[in-house]
């Protein structure tokens, strides 16, 4: 169990994104105590396979958590092997997380929790079915109310923008978050919250108010700012439409019913 624990520590200590070739004196005291350990739990099996016997019901490979720790090691023995032959060991290297669980049988009580929480796992199944039609009926309803309606976004005119020849203009209206924040319209006919008349006044260091001159005018306004005021641009933001992205780069949506599942799964964990 000491043991157990302090491979506990070290696993929690270790920092790979900090020194990702393991030269840090730190970094190889803790992969020093991991060696060790690792041999620990090799000779720990070997002598049980000795004194139990390896195959038989009576015997070390009889025993499930047996089988469990008899896989850790022998995980273990492929890393230390393939180590320094330029293969990817990250997906061995999980199995360490798995070392913990030696405690289980070492403490008899745990180990009839754990039996007790696997033994009703069946038991869960209508649980499970019953969570899956809740998803099921919200997602639907997701789909058929709110299908396509988080890519709205405020559009400028076209006229407008071959008026001034605004270039520089973004397609339709974005925040300072981006698509991370959308600023998600709705049309006239709908009952949503924001319309795209409640856009934000354009900024640069002051907020702008002026409208746009006319073409040929002395000051159009086309460089958006100046030392006193600037043209709202944002203003003309005025036209709801779908565009091409949902919030988050496409992950919160309810065009489908896996979107719809994804986004109902994100509201209830939060």
């Amino acid at each position: 169990m000491l043991v157990i624990l302090l491979n506990c520590v070290t696993l929690g200590m270790f920092q790979p994104c900090e020194d990702l070739e393991c030269q840090s004196e730190w970094c190889i005291i803790l992969q020093a105590f991991d060696d060790c350990i690792f041999a620990f739990f090799a000779v720990e099996m070997v002598i049980k396979m000795i004194a139990l016997g390896i195959f038989g019901s009576k015997c070390y490979l009889g025993d499930t958590w047996n089988r469990l720790d008899f896989f850790i090691v022998m995980a273990g023995i492929v890393e230390y092997s393939l180590d320094g032959h330029n293969t990817s060991l990250s997906a061995i290297r999980i199995v360490r997380v798995l070392r913990p669980l030696r405690a289980i049988n070492r403490v008899p009580s745990m180990r009839i929790l754990v039996t007790l929480l696997l033994d009703t796992l069946p038991m869960l199944g209508n649980v499970l079915l019953l969570c899956f039609f809740v998803f099921f009926i919200f997602g639907i309803v997701g789909v058929q109310l709110w299908a396509g309606l988080l890519r709205n976004r405020c559009f400028m005119p076209d006229d407008v923008k071959a008026l001034y020849n605004l270039s520089f203009m973004s397609p339709y209206y974005m925040n300072e978050d981006g698509e991370d924040n959308p600023f998600i319209c709705s049309s006239i006919k709908g009952n949503g919250m924001l319309r795209c008349s409640e856009v934000p006044p354009l900024k640069y260091g002051v907020e702008c108010t002026l409208n746009a001159s006319p073409p040929g005018h002395a000051y159009s306004g086309l460089d958006g700012s100046s030392n006193s005021s600037c043209v709202n641009w944002n203003q003309y933001y005025n036209v709801c439409k779908a565009g091409e992205l949902n919030p988050h780069k496409g992950a919160v949506n309810f065009d489908n019913i896996g979107y719809a599942w994804i986004a109902i799964f994100q509201v209830r964990s939060s």
